[in-house]
């Protein structure tokens, strides 16, 4: 089947800047239902998002990648999003490389994880976790800033 067993083991650790107002916007509401606005959690809106990954934290770091996909606000209570996105690769020695994610992100939790459901070209067939952590939220450029350690078997 052209399939070769691999035991790679990755830790990857970039910056997902999540730019949700001013005039760089990199993430961008697409739906909402009839209830978001009366709810304290945003429920039910949908965003839709292109967002540089980053060796720092600055808003000036070397790009190696860009987190596309898109993040429901999925709890009704508190700030729970579903999240699905691909980190995909564009410098470096994982260039044209991706990895996929999934899962729950509660925004206001100090450290959140979610999963490696897979990849493609050094990351194909990756299986892992991902955990987020939020240095800056909304910052004066309209940026969240988000610390993230990738761990990945491929």
């Amino acid at each position: 089947m052209g399939l070769k067993k691999q035991h790679h083991f990755t830790h990857l650790h970039f910056y997902w800047h999540d730019y949700v107002k001013g005039p760089n916007l990199t993430a961008r509401r697409i739906a909402q239902s009839s209830i978001t606005d009366k709810t304290p959690s945003g429920f039910g809106a949908l965003v839709m998002f292109d967002d540089p990954l980053t060796v720092g934290p600055e808003k000036d770091s070397k790009i190696i990648g860009y987190a596309q996909g898109m993040y429901g606000f999925a709890d009704l209570k508190q700030q729970g999003l579903l999240m699905i996105m691909n980190f995909v690769f564009v410098e470096g020695e994982y260039n044209g490389s991706t990895i996929s994610v999934l899962g729950r992100n509660q925004v206001m939790s100090k450290v959140r994880e979610m999963g490696v459901v897979g990849g493609s070209g050094v990351f194909r067939s990756a299986t892992g976790y991902a955990q987020a952590k939020t240095i800056t939220m909304l910052d004066k450029s309209g940026a969240s800033i988000v610390d993230y350690n990738v761990y990945v078997q491929h």
